[in-house]
């Protein structure tokens, strides 16, 4: 079982973080503080960390370069902090990933897996597809498997950098390590080269330039490369909203009951939904996520 650190000084978030990775079979240790945070991670050897910056005794960046002494656990960031400095230093001092809030649970167990799976289970990425082409990256040739005589060509220094992102799918990989990596050392506050390069790999590979799929800008602190899985509803769900009056799917909330989202306090039917306040924000659990209605049969 996957042991996860979640350091937070907020009981609230902490509960309810708890809660929804239990649901999910991990072990969790939690801590509301940075030294906490770090004699847990030293007496429980967590698998993982997620951790908030803006903690009462230290700040999260401190404890990053802390942890990063003696070692590579990886570490996601989970702060209320939106500016591009505070997403720089967290990454620059050695956080795998970046989650601000308000979040979505959902995508926040995604970056889980997604570090999870890099650090137990690396591999070997020889062939992505990239929209309707397929980038062979041990040949170096990118082509549309319908029309294999039909292909992309890219200048090495474009094949450097798209490499250094499609070897990591679903990363996020920081604008200061895909300038050392494709430029070198020199060159790692000269960001407008990446803009550069990336703009022109969209207009090369992506089917809507303006609207990339794949090659993914996290602002203020770099790239993703995005592997697109296509998932189709239920035939019993697609039936049943169809006959549902327009005015009660319009009640609903955007997201599906899955879904555990971390969002403003904005929400109308708090009659439906169980609440847990934050200090600036709250937290919105559907708690039918975790008492499962039976299913006529």
């Amino acid at each position: 079982m996957t042991r996860v650190l979640v350091v937070d000084d907020e009981p609230q978030i902490l509960r309810a973080l708890r809660i929804n990775l239990h649901a999910r079979q991990y072990d969790v240790v939690t801590a509301g503080s940075g030294r906490g945070a770090l004699e847990a991670a030293t007496d429980a050897h967590p698998d993982l960390v997620i951790l908030d910056l803006g903690l009462p005794d230290m700040d999260g960046v401190d404890v990053i370069r802390s942890l990063r002494r003696w070692t590579q656990v990886p570490i996601v960031i989970l702060s209320g902090r939106m500016n591009s400095a505070a997403k720089v230093d967290a990454l620059d001092a050695g956080a795998d990933d970046y989650v601000t809030k308000p979040f979505s649970v959902e995508e926040l167990l995604a970056r889980i897996r997604a570090v999870t799976r890099r650090t137990t289970e690396p591999e070997v990425v020889e062939a992505v597809q990239l929209g309707r082409w397929t980038v062979d990256l041990n040949d170096h040739v990118i082509y549309e498997p319908r029309a294999p005589a039909e292909q992309v060509h890219l200048t090495p220094t474009e094949w450097q950098l798209l490499q250094a992102l499609v070897r990591h799918p679903g990363r996020l990989v920081s604008q200061r390590q895909l300038l050392h990596e494709v430029w070198g050392p020199t060159y790692v506050e000269q960001t407008h080269y990446l803009r550069q390069y990336v703009k022109t790999l969209r207009h090369k590979l992506e089917d809507d330039p303006t609207r990339p799929r794949h090659l993914i800008t996290e602002p203020g602190m770099g790239y993703r490369f995005q592997a697109l899985i296509q998932l189709r509803p239920a035939p019993e769900a697609t039936a049943s909203s169809a006959k549902e009056p327009a005015a009660r799917r319009a009640s609903k909330p955007p997201t599906c009951r899955s879904q555990f989202a971390c969002t403003r306090w904005s929400h109308r039917q708090k009659s439906r939904q169980g609440v847990v306040r934050g200090a600036s924000w709250a937290v919105h659990l559907d708690w039918a996520d975790f008492f499962p209605v039976p299913q006529p049969a």
